[in-house]
Order: structure tokens, then sequence, then C-alpha cells
């Protein structure tokens, strides 16, 4: 919601202001510089990007658009399956827990948290470390460590897409340049035709220096950036599940455990210590 309103203060200002200026909108409407500083940025991305990446983009730009998963709903159903597993392998023991991480889309456990089912990744990491625990006699600095290794590696993989369209805001004000010199290109066709023609072809090939930094500084790098804030906080939750871990590990009660989960979210989007204790106690 945020990128629309975003876009169109960004719109408006802009257009606004050069027609109360005294500008004439139809001039800038111009298709074909579009189609040149459009089609070479999306065409140049493809060229630089990875498959996955080019579809993790598209996804992403999607999500800024419906809103990021990982609010406080999110947050409090991660601390909520938490507890329940850790509460589970302290009552019945370490082993009690494993048919629910070897088969969680089977765990009535798991079942009850779907916003958490729905992201694959961290309910990997979730299992994985579960798996880890129950297996072995793993000391709470070792552990820790591999996990903020796997966070780490993932933190490159959650930021990569925002990095990818950062840098084609940066190349967007240099396609605007190409779009200008080929309308220059144009406009030497038409010396001899007055100088009204020569002035509309000069204005067009100007629109084109003007499409590329607008959309570069305007709405590609801001959206880059928007990506990277999406992408802390998915890391959020990766931190979260480390705490929430390695407390348990250590001894630390299911309660206390999550509350080590609990103060490694954004203060914004964290969930009150009884706010908490009264969604786990619903669950």
């Amino acid at each position: 919601m945020l990128l629309i309103i975003g876009a169109v203060i960004v719109i408006a200002s802009v257009l606004g202001g050069y027609t109360l200026h005294g500008g004439n909108l139809a001039v800038l409407w111009q298709p074909t510089e579009v189609l040149i500083i459009g089609g070479a940025a999306v065409g140049s991305f493809v060229i630089a990007n990875p498959m996955h990446t080019v579809k993790e983009v598209f996804g992403g730009l999607l999500r800024l658009l419906t809103g990021s998963p990982f609010n406080k709903a999110y947050y409090t159903d991660l601390l909520s399956l938490l507890y329940e597993i850790f509460d589970k392998s302290r009552k019945q023991g370490v082993m009690a827990i494993e048919e629910d991480i070897d088969n969680p889309e089977e765990s009535p456990i798991f079942a009850r948290y779907p916003a958490i089912m729905k992201s694959k990744h961290l309910l990997d990491f979730i299992t994985d470390y579960l798996r880890i625990i129950s297996s072995g006699n793993m000391a709470p600095h070792e552990l820790e460590g591999m996990m903020e290794n796997e966070i780490e590696n993932r933190q490159h993989e959650l930021e990569e897409p925002a990095h990818a369209v950062n840098k084609i805001a940066d190349a967007l004000p240099g396609l605007g340049i190409v779009a200008a010199v080929l309308g220059i290109v144009i406009t030497m066709n038409f010396l001899t035709e007055g100088p009204e023609k020569i002035g509309l072809s000069v204005a067009a090939a100007l629109v084109g220096t003007f499409l590329g930094i607008w959309m570069g500084y305007g709405f590609v790098g801001p959206a880059s950036i928007a990506l990277e804030h999406a992408a802390k906080y998915e890391l959020k939750a990766y931190e979260c599940v480390k705490s929430a871990i390695v407390a348990t590990v250590a001894g630390q009660a299911p309660q206390m455990a999550i509350e080590f989960g609990r103060k490694a979210l954004p203060t914004e989007k964290r969930p009150g210590f009884q706010e908490l204790n009264d969604h786990v106690r619903s669950k």
C-alpha cells in the first residue's frame, strides 16, 4: 500500500508542478522513449541476473504491493509455535517432537500456524535445528555459531533482489541519455523543416533524459530500498528463532526461551509480553 501511495505522490508532485509552471503534458507523452528506456532496462536486468533472482524480484515487488507477511501477527504466531514445540519437548522428552519436525505438514502443532507453513525456508530452518537438538548434545555456543553462519548466508540471498533492482536504478539515467541521443540523431533529419519541427523533436529527445532520471530516482531506486527493508523483516524471523532455540538448549524454560526470541524482533512489530502470553494460552 505504501508503495502505491508513494508512487502517487511522486507522480502528482512532478507532473503537477510541471503543469502549474505552464508545461504541456501532451509533450511528455513519448511512448517510443518509454520503449527504449524501459525495454533496455528490462533487457539489461535479465542479462545481469540469474533466473532465480529475476523471479524473486518480481515476487518481492508483488509482496510490496500486497503487504509484507512479516508483521506483528506473524511474529506472534512464530513465537507461539516455538513455545508449543519447546513445551512438548520439556514435558515429554526431546524424542516426542521427532514426528512433528520430520513431518510438519502432518503435525497438529504446525497445522495451527498456516502463515509459518507458507514460509518454506524459515520452516526448514526451524525443523533442521530441532532435529540437531534431538539427535545429539551440542553446546549452545556451537549451535549458535552454526545458526549464525546460515543466517548470514540467508541474508545475502534475501538482499540479492534489492541489490539487483538498485543496479537498474543506477543505470536508468544513462539509458535516458541513450534515448535522448537517439532523439537528437532523429532531429538532425529535420534541420531544413523549420524551428517548430526541430523544437518538438528536441523536446521529445529531452523527455528521454527526464524519464530515465525520474524512473531511476523516483520509482526504481526507492523500490530497491523497500525490498531491502522487507528482507530485513524476514531476517528478523530467523534471528528470533535462533535466540529462542539457543536459549532452550541452554536450559531456559519455554516461556523464557521465547522471551529471548521476542527481544530479537523489531520494536514496532514485537508483541507485548502479556499479549504473547495470552496468544499462547489461546492456542
